[in-house]
């Protein structure tokens, strides 16, 4: 189990939300917390705190007046800390090798590969050759319908109908070399982890997965490591307080090996 590091990047600033209350009409979301420090600074901290795997994420779609700040600030992160930080937001084969040479370490994809909510195979062969397996993770957040989860699209606003369990796992697990699934209702709530997530990824356990969403204490990573069988990795957002929150950097930074 190992801490990875984020940096959310909204309008050109590093940010933390409310993940579900993102909107690409208008640039909305509901902040917890937008910093006063840019998003190299804050892979500068990561890379001294020898934190790999981090994930940059650009929270404005391509169409956005914004969109070119948020980038720029992603490309700044990159090359202060290169191949120590991947990076996810937007991405295509077209524009992948861009981020790579920049300095990502990997490139993070959902929207491309799916198509009126279904997994688009063709296009997720493609990322596989422009990207090769080794350099790609799927971004499969997911989002609750009645008792099931379900993958969201498009910065988690649109459903599919591609559900989150062991057999969706093992199929995306044969294209990428990992897999990153925010539990988007509870995500910037700072409630608590969605334990059936958690639970179902521990169980899994085939491939590296890093869970976000919800944790806000000590008590939680630690529910987190028993849930997931100390095989699933773990990120935080406004919980931290370089965020705004409670939980000390320095010391979540240390439980980087349970």
């Amino acid at each position: 189990m190992r801490f990875r590091p984020c940096i959310d990047i909204h309008n050109g600033k590093v940010k933390q939300i409310v993940g579900g209350s993102l909107q690409d009409k208008g640039d909305q979301a509901k902040e917890n917390f937008i910093s006063d420090k840019d998003a190299a600074w804050y892979a500068g901290l990561y890379r001294k705190y020898g934190l790999t795997g981090g994930h940059v994420i650009l929270l404005n779609a391509k169409e956005s007046p914004w969109y070119r700040q948020t980038r720029a600030q992603a490309l700044e992160a990159l090359g202060a800390y290169p191949g120590g930080l991947q990076v996810g937001g937007g991405i295509t084969p077209e524009t992948a090798p861009a981020y790579l040479e920049a300095g990502a370490d990997k490139v993070i994809v959902t929207s491309y590969v799916f198509q009126d909510g279904q997994v688009a195979e063709d296009r997720l062969k493609q990322m596989v050759r422009q990207v090769t397996r080794d350099r790609l993770v799927l971004d499969i957040s997911c989002r609750r319908q009645a008792d099931r989860y379900y993958i969201v699209t498009d910065r988690w606003q649109k459903f599919t109908k591609v559900e989150l369990t062991v057999d969706s796992l093992d199929y995306f697990g044969e294209y990428a070399c990992e897999l990153l699934v925010h539990a988007v209702d509870v995500e910037g709530r700072a409630e608590g982890i969605e334990t059936a997530v958690a639970e179902l990824l521990g169980g899994w356990g085939r491939l590296p997965v890093t869970y976000a969403g919800g944790i806000h204490s000590y008590e939680d990573i630690q529910c987190l490591h028993a849930l997931g069988r100390g095989k699933v990795d773990f990120t935080i957002g406004s919980a931290l307080d370089i965020f705004g929150g409670e939980l000390e950097f320095e010391k979540v930074a240390a439980m980087n090996i349970l």
